[in-house]
């Protein structure tokens, strides 16, 4: 597959990209010299969805794409630098900058676009939630699967397509990479048509082990965006418990049990 990409679209073909699981991420020259990134899904992998946010952004906070064959599961990407987790040591300011490149990237779409609702997402969240949560040995209290359950159903039912932007769907610092000027974009989109705190809620959700409050952490995201607080701590509370059951179901740890700790004594 990588040999006739390589062909049709003039790559030379560099090292692969080392700790994903969902495809293969190598690096590429193209004909005139230009460092870019190929990306190709696994198979059952569907990166249409992520080809559709690229288009739209427009090389605007997300990564500008080059190429697509969604025949072939195959995106060429610009080559971007390091993520802004090896790059900025400070934790607040990483959500700063996670937040500002969120808001570059978001923008109003209509229910005619190919992606999910956040809405779904949530519907799809709450089903799988509870059979996940017997899979992984019941990793975290009944009441945390109770309240993200609730968190899950209120945000369902407030997503309105009048309102609805494009969201990225997995903002966090390693997902966030350097530019040439200094300024991040992001990778690896989900996509979705949803409200924009369902970003927000990834910042939320992300290192619970950082010490600093959570929902100090929230009302920072909210005044910054202009995003409405309660919304961004309900997507954190979806995100936190969902990731760490289904990081919990296949083993992914310390970052699962590190979620469900926090969630645990956010729900007590």
């Amino acid at each position: 597959m990588v040999d006739s990409l390589a062909h049709d679209w003039s790559l030379t073909i560099g090292a692969s990209f080392e700790g994903g699981h969902a495809a293969l991420v190598v690096e590429v020259i193209q004909v005139d010299g230009t460092p870019a990134v190929l990306k190709v899904g696994v198979p059952g992998r569907d990166v249409g969805p992520e080809a559709t946010v690229y288009c739209l952004a427009d090389g605007e906070g997300c990564a500008r794409l080059l190429n697509e064959d969604v025949s072939r599961q195959a995106i060429l990407l610009e080559r971007l630098g390091a993520p802004m987790y090896d790059a900025v040591a400070d934790p607040a300011s990483r959500h700063d900058l996670l937040c500002d490149v969120a808001v570059r990237l978001w923008r109003p779409i209509g229910p005619d676009v190919d992606l999910p609702t956040g809405a779904k997402l949530a519907e799809q969240y709450a089903d799988r939630l509870p059979q996940l949560w017997e899979q992984a040995n019941r990793p975290c209290s009944p009441a945390t699967v109770a309240d993200a359950l609730d968190c899950m159903k209120r945000r369902r039912l407030a997503h309105d397509d009048r309102s609805a932007v494009l969201v990225h769907g997995d903002v966090h610092e390693m997902n966030a990479l350097q530019t040439s000027d200094g300024s991040y974009k992001l990778i690896d989109p989900t996509g979705l048509r949803a409200e924009p705190a369902c970003d927000l809620g990834t910042i939320v959700r992300c290192n619970p082990d950082l010490g600093d409050d959570l929902r100090a952490r929230t009302e920072r995201l909210a005044s910054r965006t202009g995003v409405d607080a309660s919304a961004i701590w309900e997507w954190g509370t979806i995100h936190r418990v969902f990731s760490g059951v289904y990081a919990c179901s296949i083993g992914f740890q310390p970052f699962g049990e590190l979620l469900l700790a926090e969630a645990d004594r956010l729900t007590a």
